[in-house]
């Protein structure tokens, strides 16, 4: 899992249920646990009043408690100051190349279906997948909606999670998930390849045809979803993606690090050989 990924990066919110007017900060941010009960309160009045039911408002937040242990873990992220050398030696090594291209050569049939209707190369998607999680064994297990009340709460970035919360609320209205099954990364990230929750409501696809989108369980929805993300911010069907080039720069919206950019682009590369 990897919590420091997206957490500049705001995308509105795009759902069945039209937000009027996000709880930028609901009652005051705070920096001690002092307030958080009371400010959860006044969340869950707002976010009814923009659609999302009592009982989901309800479920959500039942035994949500303020985590010192997400704060500790925000405030200490210093994974990027490595070199690009230093970071991709730490992050990829033969075993993950190898294990990539089993993937792309034994679901050839999947990695296609998503190719064709996306444009985006199967090696990119599980460059990602592979980095985010390990291939899904690092989906973390902390509750999306305590960590994202927790950081919306906290003064620091109070309004981009407060949108976060707000669209995780929306993926329980929408069935997508259950509160109890919300489980992921520190900062809110969800399944296979880490979206937070405003990416999940935007771009998160039903690819294996179950009726749900199913990021956590479900790979084909996660590595398709993936595709559509990068597919609808401006990927380019067939073109190149190293440094320099149009699609290295649609990379760079999915992680602003540069360190992190290359990597996916290079990991990427090697499994297309």
């Amino acid at each position: 899992m990897r919590p420091w990924i997206r957490v500049g990066m705001v995308v509105a919110i795009a759902s069945s249920v039209a937000i009027t007017s996000l709880p930028a900060s609901a009652a005051s941010c705070g920096n001690t646990s002092a307030g958080f009960n009371a400010w959860v309160a006044d969340f869950k009045t707002r976010a009814m009043a923009n659609g999302i039911s009592r009982n989901t408002a309800d479920r959500a937040f039942k035994g949500v408690t303020y985590s010192k242990k997400v704060i500790s873990l925000d405030r200490n992220q210093k994974s990027f100051r490595l070199s690009y050398e230093a970071f991709y030696k730490r992050r990829v090594d033969k075993a993950m190349i190898n294990r990539g291209r089993a993937y792309l050569r034994d679901n050839r049939r999947l990695i296609d279906r998503i190719e064709k209707r996306y444009g985006v190369p199967g090696a990119l998607v599980v460059s990602i997948w592979a980095l985010e999680t390990g291939f899904g064994r690092g989906m973390g297990n902390m509750p999306i909606v305590q960590s994202l009340a927790t950081l919306a709460y906290d003064c620091r970035r109070s309004e981009f999670f407060s949108r976060e919360l707000m669209a995780a609320l929306q993926i329980i209205e929408n069935r997508d998930m259950t509160p109890e099954r919300m489980k992921g990364a520190w900062a809110g990230e969800i399944g296979q390849t880490q979206f937070l929750a405003e990416r999940y409501v935007n771009y998160a696809v039903d690819f294996d045809g179950d009726g749900r989108r199913d990021l956590m369980a479900s790979v084909p929805d996660a590595l398709a979803s993936t595709a559509n993300w990068f597919a609808r911010n401006g990927w380019q069907r067939g073109a190149a993606w190293g440094p320099g080039t149009a699609n290295f720069a649609v990379i760079g919206k999915w992680n602003r690090a540069e360190v992190y950019q290359r990597t996916i682009a290079q990991l990427a590369t090697e499994l297309a050989q």
